[in-house]
């Protein structure tokens, strides 16, 4: 009997030691990353995303992989970055979209369903229409609108997604039915822009960054901005009230974001790691060079944003009789 106790014991001892001794997990990321971007290639939250993928892959050493989830009006990559496992290999771009989808019964996703990493950007809402448009500021167009209607048709994101919000909160604040202007349902503003420019719809409210491609190229203007004060870098656009417009101001956001359960350090880890992207200046010239707004916030203040944002998306989908 004491034999085969000090072999157990010897045994239960060998494993110890090996335990304490033996090779540690290796430090959060081994393998590559995928960053999911909801919304299709060429639009803001792309290129946002694959500018921040790019400069995370030379600050962690391995690849920062970008997969384009469109669909579902913002729903089918929203649900993929939700659905992943929460280790750190999948995290995505969580847009505005998630403070309004669950709104308007598109989804039961919320900012819930996800672990904050970064707030990095915010974008105000634009009014662009074709360059051979007869319109040359909103007050005309809103003025067309009203008496006809129907006639027109809008776009840059999905049903209730946030630039159709900001159409029809500005019909709302003109004293206009919220569908007094048709929306089209699109897979992000790139592909609302390419309609426009190909005449197929009369005007896209995405923000003015996105439509600077086709502006600059002579195939769009932009009327106004939804802002209180006029871009930057766009010092030539007026404000809303400037070109006729309400009093009605709003913008997009996006975020890094990985599902719920994240463990702590892996949270902690990518945020470290987007705040030297934010702070890089590879990372702050590319988001001038293409006017892109920049805000920083991290998980504790992310997680506020999304709680109020949500909040108050939910109170102005309300009013504008969009919400279910």
């Amino acid at each position: 009997m004491k034999r085969s106790f000090m072999v157990a014991w010897a045994i239960v001892a060998m494993a110890t030691v090996a335990l304490v001794n033996g090779p540690a997990r290796a430090e959060y990321p081994e393998r590559p990353i995928q960053v999911i971007v909801p919304w299709s290639a060429g639009g803001g939250t792309d290129a946002t995303g694959r500018m921040i993928a790019k400069i995370m892959q030379d600050e962690l050493g391995v690849p920062v992989n970008v997969v384009n989830r469109t669909g579902g009006g913002g729903v089918v990559g929203h649900q993929a970055i939700a659905s992943a496992k929460p280790d750190g290999y999948t995290i995505g771009i969580v847009t505005v979209e998630i403070a309004m989808m669950h709104w308007i019964g598109l989804t039961e996703l919320s900012y819930k369903d996800y672990t904050p990493i970064a707030l990095y950007n915010a974008d105000p809402a634009g009014v662009s229409v074709n360059i051979d448009s007869k319109y040359n500021d909103v007050g005309a167009l809103l003025a067309d609108a009203k008496a006809n209607p129907g006639d027109m048709k809008a776009s840059g994101t999905g049903q209730g997604g946030i630039w159709h919000l900001a159409l029809a909160g500005m019909l709302v604040e003109a004293g206009m039915e919220s569908n007094a202007i048709g929306w089209v349902p699109s897979q992000g503003a790139a592909p609302a822009f390419a309609d426009l420019a190909a005449g197929g719809i009369d005007a896209v409210t995405a923000s003015v960054v996105e439509a600077r491609a086709l502006m600059e190229a002579g195939k769009v203007k932009v009327l106004a901005v939804m802002n209180d004060t006029r871009l930057d870098a766009f010092p030539d656009i007026p404000t809303l009230t400037e070109a006729g417009g309400p009093d009605w101001t709003t913008a997009a956001w996006r975020t890094v974001a990985g599902p719920k359960g994240l463990p702590a350090d892996i949270q902690a880890k990518l945020a470290a790691t987007v705040e030297k992207v934010y702070n890089s200046q590879e990372f702050k010239d590319f988001m001038a060079n293409r006017g892109f707004g920049m805000i920083w916030g991290g998980p504790d203040d992310l997680a506020k944003h999304y709680e109020t944002s949500d909040a108050d998306y939910g109170k102005v989908l309300k009013a504008v009789g969009l919400a279910k």
